[in-house]
C-alpha cells in the first residue's frame, strides 16, 4: 500500500461518488466532510450482535465511535442528526488514536467504527499510531456498504472485522430512499472484496469475533421482496460459512415519517415471512433480531461523550 493522505483529500475519490473536491482547501462533496475528523460520541455499546458486544457473562461491550456525516442520505436514518445534519466535534488524527487506546483500557471487546467511510485514510493513520502504543484488539469497520474498492484495498491489514450493510436489491429503492445509484452493484462487489481480505468469522474461546465479515440487512416495511432478494443473493453468491445479521429494528424517523410505505414499523406477519424464507433457503449462520416494541430507546444520545 502506498498513498499520500493529503493527495487523497485534495481530490477526493474515497467513496463511489468520486466528488473530486479538495477537502484540504475546505471544499465539501456529497458527504459534507472536510479535512478534519468529526465524531459525535464514543461509547461502550451493548446492543450490537452478541459476538461483538459480548455474550452472557462475557459481555464487555463494543468500544463504539460514531463518526459524523455520511455518503448516503437515508430518509429513515436513526442517527440522522449526525449522519445527515452533521452534529459532531472535530478532532485530530492523534486524538482519534488516543480514543482507541482509552477504549482498550476500558476492556472493550473491540474498536467499532460506525460510518467510517469518508474518514478512511485518517483512520488508517490513527490505527498506525495506536498500534505503536499497544492497540491490539480487533478493529470493526461498520459500514453502509457504499464503498470504493480502491479505498478498501488500502484498508487491508488495518481492519479485522467488516460489518457492511446490504440494504437494497433494487436500484429504484436505493435512489429513492438513500440517494445511492448502483447501490446493489457496488455493495455486492464491496462485500466480496471484504470477504477476500478477512474471510468468514473467527471467534475466540468466549465467542467474540476476532476476524471476518458479517453482512447486515435491515428489513423495511412494505418491501419484504427486497429482503428476500438480498438473502437469496447471499445464499447463491457467498460461501456457505457467511454470517448474516437480519435486523428488525426499523422504526419511522426523520423524513420516513412523511412517506406512507415506510411510515410504520414492520409487522409480525412481515417478520415471520422473512424468518420463514431465511430458513427455507438454508442460510445457516448469523442472527435474526427479535421484533421489538421500543426500538427508539436504543438510539444513542449524541452528546460528545468520550470525544
Amino acid at each position: 500500500m502506498c498513498y499520500n493522505i493529503f493527495a487523497m483529500l485534495e481530490k477526493c475519490e474515497i467513496c463511489p461518488r468520486k466528488c473530486k473536491v479538495n477537502r484540504i482547501k475546505g471544499e465539501k462533496g456529497f458527504c459534507n466532510v472536510g479535512d478534519k475528523i468529526k465524531i459525535a460520541l464514543v461509547s461502550q455499546h451493548d446492543f450490537e450482535e452478541p459476538c461483538i458486544s459480548g455474550i452472557g457473562k462475557y459481555t464487555k461491550s463494543s468500544g463504539t465511535i460514531f463518526f459524523s456525516n455520511c455518503n448516503l442520505r437515508c430518509v429513515f436514518c436513526q442517527n440522522h442528526e449526525i449522519s445527515n445534519e452533521g452534529k459532531g466535534k472535530e478532532i485530530t488524527i492523534e486524538r482519534l488514536a488516543e480514543i482507541f487506546i482509552e477504549e482498550q483500557e476500558k476492556k472493550v471487546n473491540n474498536i467499532n467504527l460506525v460510518t467510517p467511510t469518508t474518514y478512511a485514510y485518517q483512520i488508517i493513520e490513527a490505527i498506525k499510531i495506536a498500534r505503536n502504543k499497544g492497540l491490539n484488539i480487533p478493529i470493526i469497520y461498520n459500514s453502509n456498504g457504499y464503498e470504493s474498492i480502491e479505498t478498501l484495498k488500502d484498508l487491508e491489514g488495518y481492519v479485522d472485522v467488516y460489518l457492511p450493510d446490504l440494504k437494497y436489491y433494487s436500484d429504484e429503492l436505493a435512489i429513492k430512499y438513500s440517494s445511492a445509484p448502483k447501490y446493489f452493484e457496488i455493495a455486492t462487489k464491496v462485500i466480496k472484496e471484504m470477504y477476500r481480505q478477512v474471510g468468514s468469522p473467527k471467534f475466540d474461546d468466549k465467542g467474540i469475533i476476532q476476524r471476518g465479515v458479517i453482512i447486515r440487512h435491515l428489513i423495511l416495511p412494505s418491501y419484504i421482496q427486497n429482503t428476500k432478494r438480498i438473502l437469496k443473493w447471499i445464499k447463491d453468491n457467498m460461501p456457505k460459512e457467511t454470517y448474516v445479521s437480519v435486523m428488525a429494528q426499523y422504526f419511522p424517523t426523520y423524513k420516513a415519517k412523511e412517506i406512507d410505505k415506510i411510515n410504520r414499523k414492520i409487522s409480525l406477519k412481515e417478520y415471520r415471512e422473512v424468518e420463514k424464507y431465511m430458513y427455507s433457503i438454508g442460510l445457516e449462520n448469523g442472527y435474526m433480531q427479535d421484533l421489538g416494541k421500543h426500538e427508539e430507546e436504543y438510539v444513542p444520545n449524541f452528546d460528545f461523550r468520550g470525544v
